[in-house]
């Protein structure tokens, strides 16, 4: 026996109420709760509702591990970002503003594929077939293993997968397909995560890569439930400014490999191509011999950057400072003033500072310390660093400067672009041999890193 059973569901976060709210308690959006209708099955007993499985529980001691296989794309930059290629059988959710370029790089990639004699289907519910089509002549990437279908309900989706069995899926996007026995609208939160759920069981099953484009809210995040990105074997966020032609690939959730690595595109007319070089890229328009600007060496897993920290300190026209930071930890932003003002005697109580890491990256270990200290006191007393210096370095609340980790690679890609002088923490010399052209220069404190850079 069913039941037909009607909930308000919140299409931001998931949370379920029986009476229709103006403001979601779970996520205090307004105007999210959309009505939905279950369906509740009724059983005779408690056993019917149990699902049953053949398998046993096994000591793990027995069980045998293997090394997972990849399938390796001629992108070097998504092979990094995935940890080693793509898994089969693996799910992959993929987020992004709209227009950012998803859809290319699912597209370039289905060919890369293709041309490892892998079959792909791609599964478009926003363009028809004749416009996915214009977009591989564009981009040069027809093939006659790479499959398109224009289709958004999953019961016809599941068939095409049955007849074609393909190698690797792509659905673009999450939020147009629906399922039929679900009453409710294609994107809600039932449907979603319904969707997901037959996806996840498909590529289980039958070992198929899948990749999931889902759509974002105005916050950046994923639009739907939260319960997809614990679904899924990876998150993957495509970010980057319509204003800029460079993107980066970021991997907030990698059950394959590391989620610190970054991919770098540009877009150009051809499509979405690799850079090679980000630190190059970073580096290009930095003004030379201007006061707040300074060079920071650091890690984005496992590759070294070479990103440009911009400071602007201001007198400020009311009674409490500005304090703004792009990049970087805002609170971080902060303490580093807190520790300029009481341990090296710069007065910043009535200074507006302005913080901007160029390029767009957004830097999250603490190695960019000492950079920002002193890209700070450059602009406060308007003295330019030198313009071949590289910085880095934790601060202490104390104002030392503690050591960081991969010093060699730091210094190695400082010296390829052309550096000439390292500041950096005493404390990380030993245990490796600089570059014969390179100038160290370690330091314990704040005050001895300024007086090296400033002077």
């Amino acid at each position: 026996m069913s039941k037909q059973k009607t909930k308000f569901c919140c299409q931001e976060c998931g949370y379920e109420s029986p009476k229709w709210m103006g403001k979601c308690p779970g996520c205090q959006s307004w105007n999210t709760m959309v009505e939905e209708i279950e369906t509740v099955v009724r059983t005779q007993g408690m056993n019917s509702s149990i699902a049953r499985t053949k398998e046993k529980p096994t000591p793990i001691i027995h069980i045998e591990s293997s090394p997972e296989p990849r399938v390796l794309t001629n992108n070097k930059e998504l092979n990094r970002v995935l940890g080693g290629g793509i898994v089969p059988g693996s799910l992959i959710l993929v987020g992004g503003d709209p227009g950012i370029g998803k859809s290319t790089l699912l597209l370039q990639t289905s060919f890369a594929l293709t041309q490892a004699q892998q079959k792909v289907l791609y599964i478009s519910g926003e363009e028809s077939v004749k416009q996915t089509k214009l977009r591989a002549d564009r981009l040069n990437a027809s093939s006659s293993l790479l499959y398109v279908l224009c289709e958004t309900n999953l019961e016809l989706i599941e068939e095409a997968i049955q007849e074609i069995n393909p190698d690797f899926l792509v659905i673009d996007s999450i939020q147009t397909v629906y399922h039929p026995a679900i009453a409710s609208a294609p994107g809600t939160v039932g449907q979603v995560r319904e969707c997901t759920g037959h996806f996840m069981r498909i590529a289980k099953g039958k070992g198929i890569a899948t990749v999931l484009v889902g759509h974002v809210t105005k916050e950046g995040a994923i639009a739907g439930p939260r319960m997809l990105e614990h679904m899924v074997d990876c998150v993957l966020y495509f970010e980057g400014e319509r204003h800029h032609s460079y993107r980066l690939l970021r991997a907030v959730k990698n059950r394959f490999g590391s989620t610190n690595e970054i991919g770098i595109f540009e877009m150009q007319e051809g499509g979405l191509v690799e850079v090679n070089n980000p630190s190059e890229l970073f580096l290009s328009e930095r003004p030379l011999g201007v006061a707040g600007s300074t060079v920071v060496a650091s890690m984005e897993g496992t590759r070294p950057v070479l990103v440009e920290i911009q400071a602007l300190v201001s007198t400020t026209n009311f009674p409490s400072p500005r304090r703004m930071a792009t990049g970087i930890d805002h609170n971080r932003l902060s303490l580093i003033m807190a520790v300029l003002e009481k341990r090296m005697g710069l007065f910043l109580q009535n200074q507006d500072a302005y913080l901007n890491v160029a390029g767009g990256v957004k830097l999250d270990e603490p190695a960019v310390d000492l950079a920002v200290a002193i890209s700070i006191a450059s602009s406060f007393k308007d003295q330019p660093t030198r313009p071949y210096d590289v910085v880095f370095g934790e601060i202490g609340l104390t104002g030392e400067v503690r050591g960081v980790s991969r010093i060699d690679q730091r210094v190695k890609e400082a010296e390829k672009l052309g550096f000439r002088r390292v500041i950096m923490p005493e404390k990380s010399l030993k245990g490796w041999t600089h570059p014969p052209g390179m100038e160290i220069i370690g330091v314990n404190t704040v005050s001895e890193a300024l007086q090296a850079a400033l002077s």
